[in-house]
């Protein structure tokens, strides 16, 4: 048994963090917007995703992409696009 729990003081430190810059979002909105894009970035790394590669691929693709297949970019169904295309192919 571990005799201590840096584990647990390293997953909720980030939110710890963020709680102190979420008082300076500027406003309601500003902290609604920021918690809307934690959201995205820890759903991303909970489904084994660099956040900044998964950002930026479904921004490139968003415009592009299929309305009734948007499913395909949520974090838990999402495959970077080169990978995509060899599955494809």
């Amino acid at each position: 048994m571990a005799i201590d729990n840096n584990p647990a003081e390293r997953a909720i430190k980030p939110v710890v963090i963020g709680r102190k810059n979420w008082l300076f979002a500027g406003a309601d909105a500003g902290g609604e917007t920021l918690a809307e894009a934690m959201t995205i970035i820890e759903s991303a790394k909970l489904s084994g995703h660099d956040p900044e590669a998964y950002l930026a691929d479904i921004l490139a693709r968003i415009g592009d992409h299929k309305i009734n297949r948007l499913d395909e970019l949520l974090p838990w169904n999402w495959m970077p696009q080169s990978k995509e295309a060899k599955a494809v192919a």
